[in-house]
């Protein structure tokens, strides 16, 4: 609505400023509806912001303990490591007592086999044919066999001892290796145990980062509506400063015309108080008379003094 110089009547003045105050009537109520629209999205907004932050909060928290639980893990873990490591080491040592305890029981099975029977046993055998040897009343050629059994039994007994010596060495080994595996038992179950802690660590930490996926996936919800609130304010917004610049716009063009329609009333007050003047000053010439109102008119005129 642009201003138009050219109108002069109080009629067209008045229906220009009554279409100018409907528009900017109109225009006042547009740009309230935008604010209220806006104060209804801002407050669904804070709402949201409140409700992700709220869920944000809870994942930091849930980060930091699901973080302790792995550093619990990772640390039992750790401590698995370096036992196995000295397990390993235990093994080797095992492995190597083993094999040598079996090759000592293979050549203690080797002087059995020889011997045929204990110490004790073939050394009574031994000392009775010796007696028969050196004090029997025997025949030469039954001295010859007894001799010959001799020496078989002194070879036997000699195996039967060596066997005995092999096996006093097994038991030896036995009793040294003792500490060995018992060590070896003690880690498996330290290992065990751990075991059993990194896994209840571990699980831990997994129930946890379902619970932050899940607060996670919330909480990205409520940021997509948040999103989603501020593209519908997007179009509102833009419409506000248009309105106030439109509103700003029609009251300075509105100005002109009631400045132009207040002229136009002073002149026609110019005009009555013209008219009113002319008729106090005929009747206070004519009738001498006047009233409070012709007073007045008559001394501002400067008809009258006091």
């Amino acid at each position: 609505m642009s201003d138009n110089s050219s109108m002069t009547t109080e009629k067209e003045l008045k229906n220009k400023v009554n279409e100018y105050r409907t528009e900017i009537s109109h225009s006042e109520h547009g740009l309230k509806s935008a604010f209220r629209e806006l104060r209804l999205h801002r407050t669904n907004v804070d709402e949201l912001k409140e409700k992700r932050d709220e869920l944000n909060k809870k994942v930091r928290q849930l980060v930091g303990k699901a973080r302790e639980e792995k550093k619990l893990r990772d640390a039992a873990n750790e401590k698995i490591s370096d036992l196995k490591t000295a397990r390993d080491t235990i093994r080797k040592e095992q492995d190597h007592v083993t094999s040598d305890i079996s090759q000592m029981k293979t050549k203690r099975d080797e002087f059995n086999k020889l011997s045929k029977g204990s110490v004790e046993s073939l050394s009574k055998a031994y000392a009775a044919e010796l007696d028969k040897f050196l004090n029997g009343d025997i025949p030469l050629e039954h001295e010859i066999d007894i001799f010959d059994r001799l020496t078989q039994l002194q070879n036997r007994l000699e195996a039967a001892s060596s066997a005995d010596a092999v096996h006093k060495n097994i038991l030896q080994a036995y009793d040294s290796s003792k500490g060995v595996y018992d060590a070896g038992g003690d880690i498996g179950s330290q290992i065990h145990t751990l075991a059993d802690e990194s896994q209840k660590h571990h699980l831990a930490m997994i129930d946890l980062y379902n619970e932050i996926d899940g607060y996670r996936k919330e909480a990205d919800k409520y940021h997509s509506q948040i999103i989603d609130t501020y593209k519908v304010q997007a179009p509102i917004r833009e419409k506000i400063d248009p309105l106030k610049e439109k509103i700003s716009q029609l009251r300075d063009e509105l100005s002109v015309y009631l400045d132009k329609l207040n002229d136009i009333q002073l002149e026609k007050n110019d005009v009555k108080e013209e008219e009113k003047h002319n008729v106090a000053k005929e009747k206070f010439e004519k009738t001498g008379k006047m009233s409070l109102d012709d007073l007045r008119i008559l001394m501002e005129k400067g008809d009258l003094k006091l």
